[in-house]
């Protein structure tokens, strides 16, 4: 649906192990003003990677799936995503709103409820980005300064005197050491290997290659820097706490 005037359309995700349940879910929150659906997945390993290709600001998330369930992929997501659960079942409202659900619908959802799910989802992402206070990095480029803000940045990777900051407009060049960057910013920054740096917030997985190296799943990027074997432990404890 067609956003608002001056205001950015709330990105869906739907999850759910039933095309008709999808399907369902699809014409409903098609109906609610200002909402735009980004696609959808069939199980949460799916989910995950959506997440961290489609950036959708709300799930749509049934909770009982093959797999990875609904409450173990918000508990792996740790806030990053509003979470709205849609399921036939009561029994798991209080560990949804335990992980932070912006609302728990019963199946067959009704429009009403999912309009007022959704709004509040978009009134917790407003709330939150209105307290964020991003540390910003500074740069030159074509001569003049300029600066980004660290929630938009998507990795840090060294490379001969300078590091490359890789975000969502591109790439800049700054002259900051990986090693200052981290001692700067101890609780916005994670390290993947001696030469890469990514915010917190970017970090929603790992993949596992078949040559047993390991690959960082970003937020909002298709990016998979390597994980070295030094920090693979310490990057699987902050997934596990969220």
């Amino acid at each position: 649906m067609a956003e608002s005037p001056g205001h950015s359309a709330l990105r869906v995700l739907i999850v759910d192990d039933e095309p008709l349940a999808r399907m369902r879910l699809a014409a409903l929150a098609g109906q609610c003003e200002g909402v735009e659906i980004v696609g959808e997945a069939g199980d949460g390993e799916a989910a995950l990677g959506a997440v961290a290709t489609l950036a959708p600001d709300v799930l749509l998330l049934d909770i009982n799936m093959p797999g990875l369930d609904g409450t173990a992929l918000a508990r792996r997501l740790g806030g990053r995503v509003q979470v709205v659960f849609c399921t036939a079942y009561e029994n798991h409202a209080v560990t949804a709103f335990e992980l932070g659900a912006a609302d728990y619908l019963l199946k067959p959802v009704r429009l009403d409820r999912l309009r007022a799910a959704l709004a509040r989802a978009a009134q917790r992402l407003g709330a939150a980005a209105r307290e964020a206070a991003p540390g910003y990095l500074h740069a030159r480029q074509r001569g003049e300064e300029v600066r980004i803000a660290l929630d938009e940045v998507i990795a840090l990777q060294a490379e001969d005197k300078y590091v490359v900051v890789l975000h969502a407009g591109g790439e800049l060049l700054i002259e900051d050491s990986l090693r200052q960057l981290e001692e700067a910013y101890p609780e916005q920054l994670v390290r993947l290997h001696r030469r890469c740096l990514v915010p917190r917030t970017r970090l929603v997985g790992l993949k596992t290659l078949a040559d047993g190296r390991s690959l960082a799943r970003l937020f909002g990027s298709a990016l998979q820097p390597e994980v070295s074997r030094r920090n693979l432990a310490a990057v699987r404890r902050l997934l596990r706490m969220g």
